[in-house]
């Protein structure tokens, strides 16, 4: 692998990456894809002129691999950074009136609460608290911030770690997060004492003050464990009492409520069915005063995020896939009617409002021009650039990205989005087949050259074509499209994806003789899956791969997500799982495969890429198995996903030649 170069963003220094060579090809290689910053949170100020938002780097050195995170703030079509230093700053929120801004910063250990004000000076730190804090938000009057605190270790628990005697009960006494509210008046010896939120027992997923801040809508869930997100329900909490009050209103699944600026209704989403791994959710409005929730109509894809409401209380703002886009829209709380905001093709995400409704941030790439920035009024959409952290980019080709469609089982039109080399020249190329994740996920336009586990730009660069399907079960196409794949992984979807491959050498472009496969998490299991089923493919890269329904149930953090796809547990379904299992159809594998798994992976348990190593192995197949240490479900490391790239890119340009 070629030698890494070093970002040097520490102590304020402004630095890019080291010069290449001048006799360096001027193309897209993994390397050039981690210079792609990451653009996120973009918070409007109440006037609308200003946005924050956050920028994260890799810094990479001999003794370094971590994403750093920095907040900047626009006030035109550039921007400045508002923190420095070796430690991330995180989650800017403007105050009330717009001159100051609270955030989070882990510079002093773990993650504290810091105020800067706009006019000048240094940051001050408001907590000192033992937990790490994971969110915070304003109170409407700007006199108190309300944050969410990871329960802190105890004396005990640090005496035991110490000595030794730190054994713990698998699932018992979970580190949930609670809620606190904290006072900006300093109090009689000059300290600000965060006071805890009296709140039925369970794990804060969620919060968000009344317009006259009074109350605070919390989301609760059982415990922080991931598989407990069913138990979500919505608390309502008396903010000077410092307590809960009236009945939990269930079904708050899909994450976070608003309250309308009116203070007259609260907004909160509802499976349509009881709560499913799929999704299908929609709008419900409960009057604050007292009466029974209504529901709104449903959205297009069943899965909407809430940015917020308009300032008039008419209208709610949400996010939702929509094919390969992720587009924002109005619904009216009234008539009922759903109205897309137009920004012009792309990508749009990150999408946040200032609290009087008024003014929008979002984040908007598409598949050749980098994430940036942007603002506009939702009165007048008209999305303007708030930001050019990306525009130092090298000029580098970009191979052309459209989206073709075609049928697949029963006739059912899917989707893709084919990324073809930039000089093809109208011969036939290698193609390779990248299944996302989920299965729920969705391929969308975002920027080819953006740093991912499956390098396009650098696939591009080197010849390849890449296809990326979104086969029933995905995401951005409905909810019966969603739950399509319902007890039949790697059945009809195995054809929708393999009918996506024969239409790209149909049209003349890929190579029959040069496919190769390749997916991470769902994406993985179908990768495992398609060669016990075909050997058409020559070369397989298997990612945190999902290759024996039966085990995984034993090991995941999510037991509870493969018997709601097929309806039943492996002793329940044992026939199922057997056929759908490709540990189960391994014999006569031929496809040379590298399997990639991370070691701390929670999600998918690594024992799943030993047991198809094993068992390629035992067979003679070609095989090596990439571990990656520390990380979760995927890297988190700028090192380690750059080895993930780098590893990816030489086994495909190697067999597909």
């Amino acid at each position: 692998m070629r030698s890494i170069p070093v970002l040097l963003s520490i102590l304020g220094a402004t630095s890019g990456w080291a010069s290449a060579p001048a006799s360096e090809a001027r193309e897209w290689t993994p390397e050039k894809m981690m210079q792609v910053k990451r653009v996120g949170d973009p918070r409007p100020a109440p006037d609308g002129k200003r946005l924050l938002f956050t920028v994260t780097e890799p810094v990479m050195t001999s003794e370094k691999s971590e994403y750093l995170t920095q907040i900047h703030l626009s006030e035109g079509v550039t921007s400045r950074p508002l923190t420095f230093g070796e430690k991330p700053s995180t989650q800017p929120r403007w105050s009330p009136d717009g001159s100051r801004i609270a955030f989070l910063s882990s510079r002093s250990g773990k993650n504290q609460i810091y105020l800067l004000r706009l006019d000048g000076g240094e940051a001050e730190p408001l907590t000192a608290v033992k937990g790490g804090i994971e969110q915070l938000a304003w109170s409407p009057d700007g006199t108190r911030i309300a944050f969410a605190m990871t329960d802190p270790k105890g004396e005990d628990d640090e005496k035991r770690e110490k000595g030794k005697d730190d054994s713990t009960w698998l699932e018992e006494k979970p580190k949930n997060s609670r809620l606190w509210i904290l006072p900006l008046a300093a109090g009689p010896q000059g300290k600000r004492e965060p006071l805890p939120v009296d709140l039925p027992a369970g794990h804060v997923q969620a919060f968000v003050w009344s317009p006259d801040g009074l109350r605070l809508a919390v989301t609760l869930q059982k415990t922080s464990k991931a598989d407990d997100w069913p138990s979500r329900r919505i608390v309502l909490v008396d903010a000077l009492g410092r307590k809960a009050v009236g009945e939990p209103l269930a079904g708050g699944q899909g994450g976070s409520a608003a309250f309308s600026p009116d203070g007259r209704w609260l907004a909160f989403s509802r499976d349509e069915h009881g709560p499913r791994w799929a999704s299908h959710k929609r709008y419900w409005l409960q009057p604050t005063a007292g009466g029974e929730a209504r529901p709104l109509p449903l959205t297009p894809d069943g899965q909407p995020e809430l940015v917020g409401w308009s300032g008039d209380s008419r209208r709610l703002v949400f996010s939702e896939a929509f094919r390969t886009r992720s587009a924002l829209f109005t619904l009216d709380a009234q008539e009922g009617r759903i109205t897309p905001l137009e920004f012009g093709g792309g990508l749009a995400s990150a999408a946040a409002m200032d609290p009087s409704g008024r003014h929008l941030g979002f984040v908007l790439q598409s598949t050749g021009r980098a994430p940036e920035a942007h603002r506009a009024s939702l009165e007048a959409f008209i999305p303007q650039v708030a930001s050019a952290v990306n525009a130092g980019l090298p000029s580098l080709p970009l191979g052309p990205t459209e989206v073709i469609r075609w049928k697949g089982a029963d006739g059912l039109e899917i989707e893709g989005l084919l990324t073809l080399p930039p000089d093809r020249d109208g011969k036939r190329v290698p193609l390779i087949l990248n299944i996302h994740g989920g299965p729920a996920g969705v391929f969308t336009e975002s920027f080819t050259a953006n740093a991912a586990i499956y390098p396009i730009a650098a696939f591009a660069a080197k010849g390849i074509a890449v296809l990326r399907p979104n086969p029933r079960g995905s995401s951005g196409y409905g909810a019966p499209f969603r739950f399509a794949n319902m007890a039949d992984w790697g059945g009809k979807d195995l054809k929708d994806l393999l009918a996506g491959v024969d239409k790209v050498i149909d049209m003349g472009i890929a190579d029959p003789g040069r496919l190769g496969v390749m997916g991470w998490s769902y994406g993985g299991f179908m990768t495992s899956w398609i060669i016990t089923q075909t050997h058409r493919f020559k070369a397989a890269s298997v990612g945190a791969a999902v290759t024996n329904l039966m085990s995984f149930n034993g090991v995941t953090d999510i037991p509870h997500f493969v018997p709601d796809y097929f309806g039943g547990q492996s002793w329940e379904k044992l026939d199922l799982y057997i056929q759908h299992s490709a540990m189960f159809q391994a014999k006569g594998v031929r496809t040379p495969t590298l399997i990639q798994h991370c070691e701390g992976d929670l999600r998918v348990p690594i024992s799943q890429g030993y047991e198809f190593f094993n068992a390629l192995k035992q067979q003679g197949v070609p095989v090596r198995m990439l571990v990656v240490p520390r990380q979760a479900h995927g890297p988190t490391e700028p090192k380690a996903l750059l080895k993930v790239m780098q590893t990816n890119l030489d086994w495909f340009a190697e067999r597909l030649r």
